[in-house]
């Protein structure tokens, strides 16, 4: 995936608490882009954008407003309605930026956003796609299924595998996606900034 060109990346994962925040620190880190996540349910004061700014070390990185800070940790279309609103993708303007630009998702690419629309909608055609992957009962099909729907809207996707090692799991999820795979983000002690300029460091040539 790697060019000289100013790309944008987006986030995605198979399903929640896979690690994409984690993944979206190292990346930003490794590229020395901006961050932004366009859609926050709940932990407003311990945001995802908070966590990544604090895991981030460099001082290029700018971090980007939700455009939407929704106050329930629930699925977006839920949250919104409680919140008296409903999501505009109209007003999910992405952020103008000369950097490259590192967006994070929320959930899974279906997760709903109002009523027609999913996190599937924010990616635009010229985004790369990186999919976080943890091995649980069933990741293997919720990989297969995101990389697959990824690919036949014509995007750009790379696997990036989170937690401890699973061989038989990630040899199938190769085999089968026939996606590049960026390499695994280990099940560490903790993640600080020092872990997560490790991380960026040996990744960095692969985006």
């Amino acid at each position: 995936m790697k060019s000289t060109q100013r790309n944008t990346y987006f986030i995605t994962g198979i399903s929640t608490e896979v690690g994409k925040t984690i993944a979206a620190a190292i990346v930003t880190e490794a590229l020395e882009a901006d961050y932004w996540k366009p859609i926050q349910s709940g932990d407003l004061d311990k945001s995802d954008t908070h966590k990544v700014q604090k895991l981030v070390s460099n001082t290029t990185s700018v971090f980007h407003k939700n455009s939407y800070a929704l106050q329930t940790p629930i699925s977006p279309h839920a949250s919104a309605a409680i919140d008296g609103i409903q999501i505009d993708l109209q007003k999910t303007v992405v952020p103008k930026t000369a950097n490259h630009l590192v967006i994070e998702g929320a959930g899974g690419l279906l997760v709903p956003l109002n009523d027609t629309d999913t996190i599937l909608d924010l990616i635009q055609p010229d985004y790369k796609v990186i999919v976080v992957s943890r091995h649980y009962l069933g990741s293997i099909n919720h990989t297969l299924l995101t990389v697959n729907l990824l690919k036949e809207k014509g995007f750009e996707v790379a696997i990036l595998f989170s937690g401890k090692e699973h061989p038989t799991t990630e040899s199938i999820i190769k085999k089968m996606t026939k996606a590049p795979v960026l390499g695994r983000i280990d099940e560490e002690p903790y993640f600080d900034e020092n872990v997560i300029k490790e991380y960026a460091v040996k990744f960095a040539d692969k985006l």
